[in-house]
């Protein structure tokens, strides 16, 4: 034992900067620093310069190592803690305006009248129309119980469907943030659970989900919504994985500098069912501590993986205090999941020599094996054992979400029609798809000119080459006029994708952000897909034997 403690120590040892390499560093640091402040010919911002040394340093190791100075700790305390005092609003920004998004529900914003689309004006009687998102998001937050005066200006909000100027006193509050936004049954028979943080609140809200959802005699096996979900607390990924699997099971071991530094992370919790086949949903914004519940569900054969492959995270961090009120978030091990698998994509350590990083080819991965003996890879995240299959991403639809046409058409078609229908009830009619067409204004309607571009790139290589006679210029002229948008025809030839978009933007404005996701799962592919599989014992039962 003294022999192994001997040899990590010295293992530890020697992964660090000697002490007087470091102390020459910070002194040539502080004598530039010092030089530049009484020498320089402008004044230097003392702040500004630090920070952004500190940056620079820090970027040159890990996305994920950083230091927070105070100003900047809010954002990260509320990731950590799920909660911060404010009117519980998302805020978007579109054309230089920053407008309401999606009012929480039960939040103050939705009790005192903001709707989504409703657009900033004024903030306690100041001016915010020319600041950034940013900034005033934080002059709505604030101390729970202290007022903050909104005017807004709301589209369609007069009975002529006009813009109408509005004011609102609201009453800040502890906003929670709810990491498990919706719950419920789909296919008849799965217990469907979206987590889309690991906080402190994740573990007890996913426990509740899945014990009410158990008592329902008509749930039979359950998925687990990790998509987009982005990670947090490593300590819950440990506590969600243990609802699943006996009590004492390893979920992963992180290592650090040296073998001290290893720590073994096992359930600690009765499980809820170790039993009921499960699936896990995940893509490529899956990552961190979605992973580690997704690898070790998949390492245990505890359930299948349905998606598109994880991000590739396999780093931890850790905060520590500094001087003056600072944090730094600081990459302090790697993890590795019940296989013994890492499955961080890029290595930080190993840079091209411009400084680029790239993810590990799939050539340099090494097989482990599931508990099974199933062969999984490291190296580039969690690969599902059933991957999802998707429509070809179509830039129509995208410019069609991304310049706000669904966004404004639900608007007005909610101050049309404020009673509303059911969430799981509301279809794109055909009456409802012709005015959203009609909503459009195809002088406003911004499309991609990619086949343009590629004929004027074609007419332009063909006259610097020399092939631009009449005959070649009659066949580029004739292609572009075939190849001209006709916006009627490309909408109708997209309607199912721009009704996936549409419908659970305008059920939103009705029923939140839970009607909004139960009109998404209505046609949701990786749903399918994971509802084939649970709906068929033998074919789980395989994906999860050795092959």
């Amino acid at each position: 034992m003294i022999g192994v403690s001997a040899a990590a120590i010295v293992a530890g040892a020697a992964t660090r900067s000697s002490k007087n390499d470091i102390s020459r560093n910070l002194d040539i640091f502080t004598a530039v620093y010092k030089n530049l402040q009484t020498s320089y010919v402008d004044s230097i911002d003392v702040d500004k310069s630090i920070n952004t040394a500190i940056s620079a340093m820090l970027n040159e190791i890990d996305p994920y190592t950083e230091y927070i100075p105070e100003s900047e700790q809010e954002d990260f305390m509320t990731i950590s803690t799920g909660e911060y005092g404010g009117i519980g609003s998302y805020i978007g920004t579109r054309d230089g305006k920053t407008f309401v998004s999606e009012p929480r529900e039960g939040s103050p914003a939705q009790r005192a009248g903001l709707r989504p689309g409703d657009v900033f004006i004024t903030i306690d009687g100041d001016s915010v129309t020319s600041l950034s998102s940013d900034v005033i998001s934080k002059r709505l937050r604030g101390q729970a119980g202290t007022k903050v005066n909104v005017t807004v200006n709301r589209p369609y909000g007069s009975a002529a469907l006009s813009d109408t100027i509005l004011a609102f006193e609201i009453t800040r509050e502890k906003i929670d943030v709810d990491p498990v936004p919706y719950y419920g049954v789909v296919r008849d028979d799965i217990g469907y659970i979206q987590l889309t943080t690991f906080n402190e609140k994740s573990f007890q809200a996913v426990k509740d989900a899945l014990t009410d959802l158990k008592k329902n005699p008509k749930v039979k096996s359950i998925v687990l919504d990790l998509r987009n979900n982005g990670g947090g607390l490593l300590e819950s990924a440990v506590q969600i994985v243990g609802l699943f699997v006996p009590k004492g099971t390893e979920v992963v071991r992180t290592r650090g500098k040296g073998l001290v530094n290893e720590k073994i992370y096992k359930t600690t919790h009765k499980p809820v069912d170790t039993e009921i086949p499960l699936a896990v949903l995940v893509n490529g914004s899956s990552a961190s501590a979605a992973e580690i519940v997704t690898g070790a569900i998949q390492d245990l054969d505890r359930g299948v993986i349905v998606g598109e492959r994880s991000f590739g995270k396999g780093l931890v961090q850790s905060t520590r205090a500094i001087p003056y009120n600072g944090l730094m978030k600081v990459t302090i091990a790697k993890y590795y999941i019940p296989s013994g698998r890492l499955i961080q994509a890029i290595d930080y350590s190993h840079r091209n020599p411009d400084g680029t990083v790239a993810r590990i080819p799939d050539s340099l991965t090494t097989v482990w094996h599931t508990r099974a003996g199933r062969e999984v890879r490291d190296g580039g995240g969690i690969t599902p054992d059933i991957k999802g299959v998707y429509p070809e991403g179509n830039r129509l639809v995208y410019n069609i979400v991304r310049d706000g046409w669904s966004f404004d058409f639900a608007n007005r078609y909610f101050a049309r029609h404020p009673e509303g229908i059911p969430a799981e009830d509301f279809e794109i009619t055909d009456t409802i798809f012709s005015e959203f067409k009609a909503f459009i204004d195809p002088k406003k309607f911004k499309y991609d000119r990619a086949c343009e571009l590629v004929i004027d790139q074609l007419e332009k290589s063909a006259k610097t080459e020399g092939y631009l006679n009449d005959s070649v210029q009659s066949s580029i002229d004739g292609l572009r006029a075939l190849l001209q948008h006709d916006l009627e025809h490309d909408l109708n030839l997209n309607r199912d994708m721009i009704a996936s978009y549409l419908g659970p933007e305008m059920v939103m404005r009705w029923h939140g952000t839970r009607g909004s996701i139960i009109q998404t799962l209505k046609n949701d592919q990786d749903v399918d897909s994971a509802a084939a599989v649970l709906h068929s014992p033998d074919r789980y039962r395989e994906i999860l034997r050795k092959k």
